[in-house]
């Protein structure tokens, strides 16, 4: 029984979040709508791309749609479970982050389960509607391990994204205000992971490759599961390697919010 009611007391927090949400249906609908004009805006600007371009870093309009898809919907669905983590500046300022303290749950998952989004939930469905139409349109010949790379692909992209959400947050506890600088690899990976690493020189392709990793989310799946081959450093069989990724930043988030934890000294009020 205390197996199973360990989450009780996250559970209450996250149902009373959802429903104060809700509590006023014009402005959660105003809400909803706007995340899904951003998720389409997005979607708008990289379809204008390659409508124009026709074939850009060796990927086509269809294969776009994939790609586009696997990232968006990756990282929407983060933004929804790990998102309000960049909140966390607030709390180190007006003093009330040491409630958290006085809690008997560890103060990463009391944050974490602080909040949802289910505003964003609407740029999500774009992001689905998408993938759903670049899995249609890309004539795969669907096999168990294709599908089996898709699932695998989502779940290490949702997890990646959630771990570089936990490192901005941790670095907050020494910059207070430096989200720009944070948000730089938050959303700056996610627009990253959107387009085809093999147009980044070097430098970049390692950095979204290898240090920030957002190639794994959704580039080397895309090209794994339409048969082409990856540019150097970046071969399409590291697809399967995308969990191993995921791993990678929640050690270094893991790591930098501990470090922040131990360096915060509470609000002094």
């Amino acid at each position: 029984m205390a197996e199973q009611s360990w989450f009780t007391p996250y559970s209450a927090v996250l149902r009373s979040r959802m429903r104060s949400q809700q509590a006023y249906p014009l402005s959660f609908a105003a809400d909803m709508l706007s995340s899904l004009l951003v998720g389409a805006v997005e979607f708008a600007e990289v379809w204008v791309i390659y409508h124009n371009v026709g074939v850009l870093g060796g990927l086509n309009l269809h294969a776009m749609l994939l790609l586009f898809g696997l990232s968006n919907l990756s990282f929407s669905i983060a933004q929804i479970a790990f998102g309000h983590t960049d909140t966390l500046p607030n709390y180190i300022r007006a003093g009330t982050l040491d409630a958290f303290h006085l809690r008997p749950q560890p103060l990463l998952l009391q944050l974490i389960t602080s909040d949802i989004s289910l505003r964003r939930l609407t740029r999500a469905g774009v992001a689905a509607a998408v993938l759903g139409v670049g899995i249609d349109s890309n004539g795969i010949d669907w096999t168990v391990t294709d599908m089996t790379l898709v699932a695998i692909s989502l779940a290490a992209g949702i997890a990646l994204f959630g771990g570089l959400f936990v490192c901005a947050a941790g670095l907050q506890f020494f910059l207070i205000d430096g989200s720009e600088m944070t948000n730089s690899f938050t959303y700056g990976g996610a627009f990253a992971s959107q387009q085809p690493s093999s147009v980044f020189g070097p430098e970049m392709k390692m950095l979204f490759g290898f240090a920030v990793p957002v190639s794994f989310v959704a580039y080397l799946p895309t090209i794994e599961l339409l048969r082409l081959h990856g540019p150097a450093w970046l071969p399409s069989w590291l697809a399967w390697a995308s969990p191993i990724a995921a791993l990678w930043v929640w050690g270094m988030a893991m790591l930098v919010w501990r470090s922040g934890v131990h360096h915060y000294q509470g609000g002094g009020g």
